[in-house]
């Protein structure tokens, strides 16, 4: 069982990458690079990176992970830069990163709580990151993170300590709505609308990963008509033509062992030294919503699909959706353009823990506020979509793909930091 620090101590760290070497060019160095130590024995226990703050305080969840790494985190804050801005929320990026196993802490939920003190012992030095829930991470662990800066700072009105706590303490609950998968969800009826020759009804999909996002997003996409002929979660994969049941995946994936309990017709069953195989089956849309760089170089020559969906964040790289986008016709749709549902849920638990009037203004539209937060995140998402694509579509060399677009988008909205959608 693993033995946990009494504290955790900040080591601020370079910002060269010894294992990338050859960053892209619209790489940002990022405002603090920083490593959570057990001072005891010098071993990493995590990380935390700010990314931009010119829009805010950055807003990022912390991801639970035996293998997540500094470049992973700063990956993942930079994206969430991108994701606050083309949002027009008031906040920059941040994410944060425990070197731990999801697993074990869920087993053991009294060391999960004593190492999220812990955690937020020392995260409390970091003022310009706002903690929210990632992997391995969720309501209850930001709930006592908040608590515990509401008894540092001497009130319980304040943007420090988290997003997306516990509904009954004030917080959104961003899973129970679905929140990230409604925006998902969005962004597809959008490019339905936009695109023809783009229906859904009769679509198949394939869905890695099948969590709250995932899971979620299959029962809207199933609702309007859609096939979904591919899951997988961290036990395996399911593979299906004629489509899987989806209440059934729903019902049983939270189980021990999670959708291996299918016992519905497939025609093919992945182990996890195969899961990945699941990204090559044959579908019109693919969304992968699990660990970043799901499809690279290495299977981007198998990929079978129409468009892609990021459910996931960076689940691949500007120069691999190049190719699929201008060789092999397949567009990838940006991560911080299509799945921004969750934080858009945690800006809004912000905003109205410091501004009563804004509360009531939410809660007004009804079902305590999940009809508010739904309009705003499919008006927003739309908005970008049909901007991006009217922008490409007037482009003069059809070179530029879906995510240098975003990119441009994302980056005059941070030169403008005044303009605040909510």
């Amino acid at each position: 069982m693993t033995q946990l620090p009494k504290k955790f101590v900040l080591e601020l760290c370079e910002s060269k990458d010894e294992t990338n070497r050859f960053s892209a060019s619209d790489d940002r160095t990022p405002e603090q690079l920083i490593r959570v130590l057990d001072p005891a024995t010098g071993n990493i226990w995590g990380f935390v990176v700010v990314d931009d703050t010119r829009r805010g305080p950055g807003l990022g969840g912390i991801r639970m992970a035996p293998d997540v790494t500094l470049w992973e985190v700063r990956r993942l804050a930079r994206a969430m830069t991108l994701k606050n801005s083309a949002a027009n929320l008031p906040f920059g990026g941040g994410k944060a990163g425990i070197v731990c196993d999801p697993v074990e802490m869920a087993r053991n939920p009294g060391m999960k709580r004593d190492l999220i003190g812990i955690f937020a012992e020392v995260l409390f030095s970091v003022e310009q990151y706002i903690p929210a829930p990632d992997m391995g991470t969720n309501e209850k662990d930001i709930q006592h993170i908040y608590e515990h800066y509401s008894e540092r700072l001497g009130t319980h009105q304040h943007m420090r300590g988290g997003a997306s706590r516990l509904p009954d303490k004030g917080g959104i609950p961003i899973d129970e709505w679905g929140l990230t998968a409604h925006s998902l969800f969005a962004a597809v009826r959008t490019v339905e609308e936009l695109e023809p020759d783009f229906k859904l009804k009769g679509a198949q999909v394939v869905i890695q990963g099948y969590g709250n996002v995932g899971s979620v997003t299959a029962s809207k996409l199933s609702d309007v008509g859609v096939v979904i002929t591919g899951v997988s979660d961290i036990h395996g994969a399911l593979w299906h033509p004629h489509g899987l049941n989806v209440e059934e995946l729903n019902s049983v994936r939270r189980e021990p062992g999670g959708i291996s309990n299918y016992s519905g017709q497939v025609e093919k069953r992945f182990g996890l030294d195969q899961i990945d195989w699941l990204l090559e089956t044959p579908c019109d849309i693919l969304i992968p919503a699990a660990r970043p760089d799901a499809i690279t170089a290495r299977n981007a020559d198998r990929i079978q699909c129409r468009k892609i969906f990021q459910g996931a964040n960076t689940p691949s790289n500007k120069m691999t959706e190049y190719y699929l986008q201008n060789r092999r016709n397949i567009v990838s749709y940006s991560d911080f353009i299509v799945n921004v549902g969750g934080v858009m849920g945690c800006a809004v638990e912000l905003k109205m823990t410091m501004e009563q009037s804004y509360r009531e203004q939410v809660l007004l539209q009804g079902e305590d506020g999940k009809i508010y937060m739904e309009r705003l995140i499919t008006n927003t998402v739309s908005s970008n979509i049909r901007t991006l694509m009217s922008r490409l579509s007037d482009q003069k060399d059809g070179d530029r793909i879906f995510r240098e677009e975003a990119q441009k988008l994302a980056q005059e909205r941070l030169d403008h930091p005044d303009d605040i959608w909510l």
